[in-house]
This record gives C-alpha cells, sequence and structure tokens, in this order.
C-alpha cells in the first residue's frame, strides 16, 4: 500500500508526535510506501517559510527526499475538475488543495493518511485513514 500523507499529520510528524511517529515506523516496517504530495509539499513548506521554522524547514525537506515523489499531471487536473463539479453540485465544497489531494489519491490509488476526515469523506471513493483517532 502507498501512504500519501495530509499536512496535518506532516506536521505531526515534525513535532515528533509519539502515535503518529509510531504507526508511520509500524507501516514502515511492514513494507508500506509513503508519498508527499505537491500541494502538500507547499501547504507545509509556505508555512515554515512564513514562519521562519529553519530547523523545522530542513527537518521536512530532509523528509521529503525520503519519501516518494509525484508531479502535476493531465490525469490529476482532470480528476481534480471533476471532484470539484461533482461536489458543487451536491453544494457540498472542500478547499481547492483537499481536491488536489483527493484527485492525486484517486489517480494513483493512494491511501490519504488525514486527521481532516470530515472533508475527505465527501469525495467519492477515496480511500482514507486517520492516525490521530
Amino acid at each position: 500500500m502507498i501512504y500519501a500523507l495530509d499536512s496535518n499529520i506532516v506536521s505531526y510528524m515534525l513535532r515528533q508526535d509519539p502515535q503518529i511517529i509510531s504507526r508511520y515506523r509500524l507501516e514502515a516496517d511492514q513494507g508500506h510506501e509513503f508519498i508527499i504530495l505537491p500541494i502538500v509539499r507547499y501547504e507545509v513548506e509556505r508555512w515554515l517559510l512564513a514562519q521562519k521554522l529553519k530547523k523545522m524547514l530542513i527537518q521536512f525537506q530532509t523528509l521529503c527526499d525520503e519519501l516518494g515523489q509525484v508531479e502535476f499531471n493531465r490525469l490529476v487536473w482532470q480528476q481534480a475538475t471533476l471532484i470539484y463539479a461533482i461536489l458543487t453540485q451536491r453544494g457540498d465544497q472542500i478547499d481547492d488543495a483537499d481536491i488536489f489531494i483527493a484527485a492525486f489519491c484517486l489517480i494513483y490509488g493512494y491511501t490519504l493518511v488525514t486527521n481532516n476526515i470530515r472533508h475527505f469523506e465527501r469525495v467519492d471513493n477515496l480511500q482514507h485513514v486517520n492516525w490521530k483517532q
């Protein structure tokens, strides 16, 4: 299984949250892989830069180097526009960043690790787990 880490999970990891770190290690020991999505990298990195958290920024960059990465492409853009259209028709929108995160996960078959289940459960067929329960 390949897990895509949401921004809030990465934030917990950077703060050395014992519950999240323990679960990450458990999943890694079981052979699961992890990916950092470009939109998540943007969200976390911009916040660390804005807050001038240089030490955490270095930690984050090291983490990104260890994780798999994927880039935006036409399939992701198309999936994101479809998600947006479906949610808008239902009157049930979420942030654009969350739409792109969901689109990547749906296109590539990733399981999203997030503490923001309320937003992501609105996206049909999206596999997600919450390691913070």
